[in-house]
């Protein structure tokens, strides 16, 4: 990705100068923040109890139930580079939670919580699992919605 194209521009496909990425750019915060949360969740300085491949693991299992294959072949292409996760009931716990908060959110109660603290999660981490599942949610909406404006201007 060039310094000028950011991640949903190059997921839908956004041209720079198209009439797309000319409508972006009257909101240049909104771009800049999406790309800024998105480095600072996926590639944080410090990843904190959340290792780099699990974040990657995260936000690529939200983008496959999401169903969006562009974003999960971008973080498909993270996790790869961050190194594999084995399988592990921390691993299982993880994908579990990603699951329930994509397909059934207000499903989760204090014991599915508990089953995380379990495996070694403090609940700073629990909330930062939480902000990639709803971060990658939102990626998805984004490029969707621009997918849709793009097709529409062909």
């Amino acid at each position: 990705m060039s310094a000028q194209q950011d991640l949903i521009d190059s997921v839908v496909g956004i041209a720079p100068g198209s009439p797309l990425a000319r409508l972006r750019a009257q909101r240049p915060d909104f771009v800049r923040y999406t790309q800024g949360y998105h480095d600072a969740l996926l590639n944080p300085s410090g990843p904190g109890g959340l290792s780099r491949p699990e974040r990657a693991l995260i936000a690529l299992t939200t983008a496959e139930l999401s169903g969006h294959a562009g974003l999960a072949a971008h973080y498909r292409k993270l996790l790869d580079a961050s190194g594999a996760m084995p399988d592990s009931p921390r691993r299982a716990a993880l994908l579990d939670h990603v699951r329930r908060l994509v397909e059934a959110p207000g499903s989760a109660t204090p014991a599915h919580l508990a089953a995380l603290r379990e495996t070694g999660l403090t609940a700073t981490d629990i909330v930062t699992l939480s902000q990639i599942v709803a971060f990658v949610s939102y990626q998805v909406r984004v490029a969707a919605g621009l997918a849709l404006l793009a097709a529409e201007s062909r």
